[in-house]
């Protein structure tokens, strides 16, 4: 019989990675996965699932260096398994390349990705315009199939599944014993966190099966990704901007820019243009609280702002959250009495 009942607010990556993480590892605890919106409408869904990182400014690096190093694992095991074409999780090489030589030539996150180098001058000679490249191997998380199959994996682990929005934290807790919230963009209204702020992204997806490298400019506004279907192009980063239509100048941006950086890619037919807004913040938010809830005192467990980052967090954020977790049914008893 289980005997705790926990909710997990937010069906994106981290929502889903999160929602596994808890059903996996604690079997006394029923766990619901509420959200407005499931595969393929969540913003994770148009995500180009490209694992590596940049360095949120107020979070100690170590614990940075263990979200990677958890995440990358966990997909770089997958990517080698059986389960690979299923999840939709492959090993990607290729380039990021930068316009002036960046102050950091060796990110935290390249201990943990595969033959992590710098580019010779020869390899450079193909992007006059780049004055410094890197070269390794990372995962490529294609959402639109993962985020299905982790669901599918949480509903094996025992977990429930209820679409719903969530208008507030209120509503849930006469039903549950803890609450999760890995609401993303929507923590604004949810919890009222002001510091939460989209960045609109727009990315084409072309059909350029010869393509088999990626290629990334370092100030991450370009970049192609090849993947199991197809090729995701992009991008833009439009902070405050809540426009969800596709924009015809940024599509001719988009084109332009990619196709200097790969002109093969003038030949390659549009085959979808997508939108999202990416749920930023200047640092993640995971940690845990205690709220006065109808007159009760519920644990919550937040897990939200990973902004561009999710799929490259999402699960080592989930395994803090589960940790989190664990600490607050340790304490609920106690709290249960006062």
């Amino acid at each position: 019989m289980k005997s705790v009942r926990g909710v997990v607010v937010g069906a994106g990556v981290v929502g889903l990675s999160t929602a596994v993480c808890i059903a996996e590892n604690l079997p006394l605890c029923s766990v619901t996965l509420l959200s407005e919106k499931f595969s393929p409408d969540t913003t994770s869904d148009g995500a180009a699932g490209i694992v590596l990182a940049a360095e949120f400014p107020d979070i100690l690096l170590e614990r940075q260096r263990r979200w990677f190093k958890d995440s990358f694992d966990n997909l770089l095991a997958i990517a080698q398994s059986q389960h690979s074409p299923d999840a939709g999780v492959i090993l990607s090489s290729g380039w990021q390349i930068f316009k002036e030589v960046p102050t950091n030539r060796k990110p935290f996150w390249s201990d943990f990705v595969t033959g992590f180098r710098t580019m010779t001058d020869g390899e450079l000679k193909r992007f006059p315009d780049h004055k410094f490249g890197q070269a390794f191997t990372t995962v490529k998380c294609e959402c639109s199939t993962y985020l299905p199959w982790l669901e599918e994996r949480f509903r094996k682990a025992g977990g429930q599944v209820e679409q719903r929005k969530v208008n507030s934290l209120q509503e849930l807790s006469d039903s549950f014993d803890f609450i999760v919230n890995c609401s993303g963009l929507g923590s604004k209204q949810l919890v009222g966190d002001a510091s939460v702020y989209p960045v609109r992204g727009q990315v084409l997806k072309v059909d350029a099966p010869w393509l088999t490298h990626f290629i990334r400019d370092g100030d991450g506004k370009t970049y192609i990704y090849p993947g199991i279907h197809s090729v995701t192009i992009g991008g833009t980063r439009q902070e405050g901007d809540w426009r969800l239509h596709v924009d015809k100048g940024d599509t001719d941006g988009i084109l332009d820019r990619c196709s200097r950086l790969e002109p093969s890619l003038k030949k390659a037919n549009v085959l979808s243009e997508w939108v999202g807004l990416r749920p930023s913040r200047r640092n993640p938010r995971v940690e845990r609280e205690w709220l006065q809830l109808q007159g009760r005192m519920v644990p919550v467990v937040h897990n939200y702002g990973h902004g561009g980052w999710g799929v490259t967090i999402a699960w080592g954020t989930a395994l803090d959250a589960l940790e989190l977790v664990r600490q607050c049914l340790k304490e609920m008893p106690q709290q249960a009495k006062l």
